[in-house]
């Protein structure tokens, strides 16, 4: 779904998916934004922070839809502005990082003509299977890029120690959400992996960044899943006072939805930001992608052109 937000001839961005693990749909997307249409309509937008707060409260059982409309605002508030969301943020800023790409379950040999039909200097390599161990000798005997590993919460915690040691050996970067969130075995993990683990499934709003700092080493935020750009800032700035790294991730997301999120490059560690290379076609205008770099227009807002229906 894409929202619009017009306010004085400008149009501002954002974008929600669908997404089965968080049981969000179009329809009750939709019906998040029929609650509250004449409520926005009547809005006095002043900055993007204060209609986080103002629409949070009815939107917190839709973190996605609510993802939506704050990034939505920051495109219009940068657009009010005449500068780049990126030059708004209050953050210390570094040299961004190199963006993954992700390879799905499939058979080894399909996923190493993935690698050869886009070769990249960053793979994120989905796990689960029933031979991750095998799985990830075979693709490092086909590549010498950076690997990253995401078990999607189906190890146990005497697997994520095992395979840490086993990985480190195969220069293996970290481990991604290893057990399912909440696993009493996640600290035992933490304490004993030779290998950064990272949360995913365990951090989703800003409450979870203070919990994660005892049982990860850092963290993922999606935009989706906290809310938006708003929260995202903050969870940043407080995972830096803990101590943890922090990657920005994404969902099968447009140029839409991911340009909200590449706003962030410059103040994280890790970007696994490659949802407009996974689809057969995207709706706007303005990323570029080379070689595992992520660049982001210089034009106002999100800096994107959309040219898809909302």
């Amino acid at each position: 779904m894409i929202v619009a937000l017009h306010h004085r001839g400008m149009i501002g961005y954002g974008e929600a998916t669908t997404n089965p693990y968080y049981h969000i749909t179009i329809e009750n997307l939709t019906e998040q934004f029929k609650l509250f249409n004449t409520q926005l309509e009547n809005y006095v937008f002043t900055t993007p922070d204060q209609l986080f707060e103002d629409f949070s409260s009815c939107l917190s059982v839709n973190s996605f839809a609510l993802a939506a409309l704050n990034n939505a605002s920051w495109d219009l508030y940068g657009k009010m502005h005449n500068s780049p969301v990126k030059n708004l943020i209050d953050l210390p800023a570094a040299q961004p990082p190199l963006t993954s790409y992700t390879l799905g379950i499939d058979r080894p040999e399909a996923m190493v003509q993935k690698m050869k039909d886009l070769p990249w200097p960053v793979y994120k390599i989905k796990l689960g299977t029933t031979d991750d161990l095998g799985l990830i000798r075979f693709i490092r005997k086909h590549t010498d890029a950076i690997l990253r590993v995401d078990a999607n919460c189906a190890w146990t915690a005497d697997q994520t120690i095992s395979l840490s040691h086993e990985f480190k050996k195969l220069g293996v970067e970290y481990i991604e959400q290893p057990l399912a969130a909440g696993s009493p075995g996640q600290k035992d993990s933490f304490e004993r992996s030779v290998l950064p683990l990272f949360a995913d499934e365990s951090c989703c709003t800003e409450s979870d960044v203070d919990i994660c700092a005892r049982e990860f080493h850092g963290i993922n935020i999606k935009l989706l899943k906290c809310g938006g750009l708003s929260p995202a800032i903050r969870m940043i700035a407080e995972a830096r006072l803990l101590g943890l790294e922090v990657m920005v991730g994404c969902m099968s997301e447009t140029s839409v939805g991911i340009s909200a999120a590449a706003q962030l490059l410059s103040f994280i560690d890790y970007a696994d930001l490659d949802g407009p290379l996974l689809l057969a076609e995207d709706l706007a205008a303005g990323l570029r992608f080379e070689q595992g770099m992520l660049h982001t227009s210089n034009e106002p807002g999100l800096g994107i052109f959309y040219h898809g229906k909302h």
